[in-house]
């Protein structure tokens, strides 16, 4: 999938909202500026989440609660090589059924994820931005 602007970067993210079940737990894949962020508050979007959702590269992790109970976690460990006591929030986070968990730059954290996680890749193109589940 390609996708040429932010717009249409928020509009997958709101479109992948419709059919998530929970728990979810996405690990997203791409370089600095790609996009995570911007398919992470469409997603927030698409799950009925009114508050901003900015990145959380300075403060490893942001939580938002979901209407209908449970909550939106979303990870940045692009700063922690080890990920010392998040590793132990992120697992917590993971087991609630209830919640779904978004983790941008998940390398050091690998071993804790589920295998059934979804794993979205997002890269640079001459158009725009690819999409690769």
């Amino acid at each position: 999938m390609n996708i040429k602007s932010e717009q249409e970067m928020l509009e997958f993210g709101r479109d992948f909202a419709k059919d998530l079940t929970r728990p979810a737990v996405i690990e997203l894949v791409g370089d600095v500026g790609a996009g995570k962020t911007t398919f992470v508050r469409g997603l927030a979007q698409g799950l009925g989440i009114k508050e901003a959702v900015t990145s959380p590269s300075f403060t490893i992790s942001k939580s938002y609660a979901l209407p209908d109970g449970g909550r939106l976690v979303h990870y940045d460990f692009y700063r922690l090589p080890e990920p010392g006591l998040m590793e132990d929030d992120l697992i917590e986070n993971i087991n609630d059924a209830e919640n779904i968990i978004v983790i941008e730059w998940g390398e050091s954290i690998a071993d804790v994820l589920p295998k059934e996680h979804i794993k979205i890749e997002i890269k640079y193109t001459e158009e725009g931005r690819e999409i690769i589940k």
